[in-house]
């Protein structure tokens, strides 16, 4: 068991590493405006979903479910998605490396902090074993990802308006480009979060005998898909500015990640009680 574990921890300290020397190349890249620096910055980057998908093969297989129960395989799991979103994006569209300057130090502080956390392995109980689970956080996380890339997107845009921008946001995408993408991110991850709660309720009905409890993290759960909803409502229908729509959507993050990873370390709820 602990040969296992520091194997696991040894694969996932060394996609650490990689993607720390991808996250440099790439701040390089973005700075200096050497095209050639970001395409060492993806292999590496790529490099490093390697040992760190070895890694969360390896703790499947030892807790035998998927890595979405303690708060150190959900936060090592949503990086892997991440840097793999990344990776893809930027191979296709070189141009918004810009993007995976803030994305990529986020990622590997998700890898850091789950790497601190509980690594105790827990078993699923029978109860929750349901293929509605797997949908709940397979669409979670899609959702997670698109609502990073419209964070993402809105910290370049708010760099961008700033009175002295920096240099190097001249290489990022412009102004109109980053506009779409907060608002198209953001519809792309509504739709998903729609779909992840409503999962969610049909696995809750199978594991606790009802749709819909009023628990504290379903409540606020509801209250994010609220907030990203009023926040597309507001862009489309009363025409903000690219300025305002960037600041709702750090806004509409924020209650985001309330809800889904702050809320669930204070909270004693019928999740936490799994998932902590």
């Amino acid at each position: 068991m602990n040969q296992r574990f520091a194997v696991e921890v040894a694969l996932q300290w060394a996609g650490v590493g990689l993607y720390i020397a991808a996250a440099v190349l790439l701040v390089f890249s973005v700075v200096f405006g050497r095209a050639r620096a970001l395409g060492w910055s993806l292999w590496l980057a790529g490099a490093g979903l390697l040992p760190h998908g070895a890694a969360l093969v390896l703790r499947w297989i030892a807790v035998g479910h998927g890595p979405y129960m303690l708060r150190y395989e959900i936060l090592s799991s949503n990086a892997w998605v991440a840097m793999a979103v990344i990776v893809a994006v930027l191979a296709r569209r070189p141009a918004w490396a810009a993007v995976g300057v803030v994305a990529v130090p986020l990622a590997i502080l998700s890898v850091a902090i789950g790497l601190f956390s509980n690594p105790e392995i827990r078993d699923l109980p029978p109860t929750l074993r349901s293929i509605w689970l797997a949908f709940h956080i397979i669409f979670a996380k899609v959702s997670a990802a698109a609502f990073l890339f419209s964070l993402w997107s809105a910290v370049l845009v708010l760099l961008r308006e700033r009175r002295s921008p920096p240099a190097w946001i001249e290489r990022a995408p412009r102004l109109a480009a980053l506009d779409a993408l907060v608002v198209r991110s953001a519809g792309f991850g509504f739709i998903f979060w729609t779909v992840t709660i409503a999962a969610g309720a049909i696995w809750g009905n199978q594991a606790w005998g009802r749709y819909w409890g009023w628990d504290p993290i379903e409540t606020w759960a509801l209250v994010s898909w609220i907030t990203w909803g009023s926040f597309l409502h507001l862009r489309l229908f009363f025409k903000l500015g690219p300025r305002s729509t960037a600041w709702l959507a750090v806004a509409s993050f924020t209650i985001f990640v309330l809800a889904l990873l702050i809320l669930t370390a204070f909270l004693h709820t019928i999740h936490t009680l799994y998932f902590t």
